[in-house]
């Protein structure tokens, strides 16, 4: 095609490049429609004493949520009991899946000994001191 007669025609190959950034934006900014967040969404401090971790578990009892160290990973697994509603069916379920698993993978060793947990209002918080061996130690200079 001839660029120096597009504007005649009506195609403009600028703003046709335009639209493909802005759609381009789009799906790497947003995600690609019906690709699967992951869940729980999380979130992870870190610090000398070791590590904390925020998971969102809406609608979940803690009973309902597993956890467990292994090395340096930690998974999260969970299964929220169904609930039923005689004589009528769902038109919409956003609330997240029924059953998960999430495996972290922890940037140090931590003692699985000490590892505490606690969930209020939806929001689990997993504390994981760091293992003794993964500590920042002070070294004292000594003068000659």
């Amino acid at each position: 095609m001839d660029f120096r007669n597009a504007s005649r025609s009506g195609w403009n190959p600028w703003t046709e490049l335009s639209r493909l950034q802005a759609e381009l934006d789009r799906l790497f900014t947003n995600g690609a429609r019906g690709a699967p967040a992951e869940f729980p969404p999380i979130d992870v401090w870190s610090g000398e004493q070791g590590l904390r971790v925020f998971a969102q578990l809406a609608g979940f009892e803690p009973d309902e949520i597993d956890l467990s160290v292994v090395g340096e990973t930690l998974t999260l697994k969970g299964e929220r009991r169904t609930e039923s509603e005689d004589g009528g069916s769902w038109h919409r379920r956003e609330r997240g899946p029924e059953r998960f698993v999430r495996t972290v993978e922890l940037p140090f060793p931590i003692d699985a000994d000490a590892v505490k947990a606690s969930f209020r209002n939806g929001l689990l918080e997993i504390e994981l001191p760091r293992a003794a061996s993964s500590k920042p130690r002070k070294i004292k200079v000594d003068a000659s």
